[in-house]
């Protein structure tokens, strides 16, 4: 009784077949099938697996791989792999957290209840926090210029070699000529404005009068003046009435 061995393989080798004794050990398969089969490498290159993956120990006879009454047993001739340095593992786990680590949290896009989306929401949000705090972004603004102004004047003062204006010792103006003066030059400057704008309007006011319908017709006093002031024709006399007075 013999048993046949079918062996699954990989490309350019098509399925192989071997007619064995049930008493065969599983260790002389491949070099039976080498005899058979010329083509085939050295063992070191295959190995032979069952269908699942395990490989039986080299004594494990043919019969007891399928039962006692197999008469056709299926095996995988495949090739072996170099082993390498190994970390693929850790690589994947790597690769893992790079990806958990990548998962988005924008939900911008998405909507609410009542059809808004979220990142309108979200912009309003921070206008309202934005104008609400404007009087302490203002008050924090001018605090900030205040100190830079008072740093800048000490620098000055000490570049000058004033101690009291380092020390930050207030001074009081007390110049009352300069003070009179800007007053005066204060006034001045608002009378003539003053002035200028007056005789701006009362400019404008009589050149609108000259210009109105009744100013362009002069008055009848005045055409029956110029009327008199014209010098006065010769009067012609009809010639009939001279001859007569000639002839006479």
């Amino acid at each position: 009784m013999t048993t046949t061995v079918l062996f699954s393989t990989f490309a350019p080798f098509p399925t192989l077949s071997l007619s064995v004794s049930p008493e065969t050990r599983f260790d002389e398969l491949y070099p039976l099938l080498c005899t058979r089969y010329s083509d085939l490498p050295a063992s070191e290159d295959l190995r032979i697996s069952s269908h699942a993956g395990s490989v039986p120990t080299p004594d494990t006879l043919i019969s007891e791989i399928h039962g006692q009454d197999a008469t056709l047993i299926t095996l995988k001739l495949i090739p072996r792999l170099r082993g390498g340095k190994g970390g693929f593992g850790s690589q994947l786990r790597a690769a893992g957290g790079r990806m958990s680590s990548q998962k988005t949290s924008n939900n911008d896009s998405c909507r609410d209840l009542s059809g808004r989306r979220l990142s309108t929401i979200k912009t309003a949000k921070r206008l309202a926090d934005y104008m609400g705090n404007e009087d302490e972004r203002k008050k924090a603004q001018a605090e900030a210029k205040k100190a830079k102004l008072e740093t800048l004047e000490k620098k000055i003062a000490a570049a000058s070699g004033d101690t009291e204006a380092v020390a930050g010792k207030k001074h009081r103006f007390d110049d009352t000529e300069y003070l009179e003066e800007s007053r005066e030059i204060v006034d001045n400057v608002k009378s003539a404005v003053s002035a200028g704008l007056m005789k701006k309007k009362k400019k404008m006011k009589t050149n609108h009068v000259s210009k109105s319908p009744e100013s362009s017709t002069p008055p009848k006093d005045a055409i029956t003046e110029k009327v008199l002031k014209l010098p006065a024709a010769p009067i012609a006399m009809p010639t009939a009435v001279t001859v007569g007075v000639a002839s006479a």
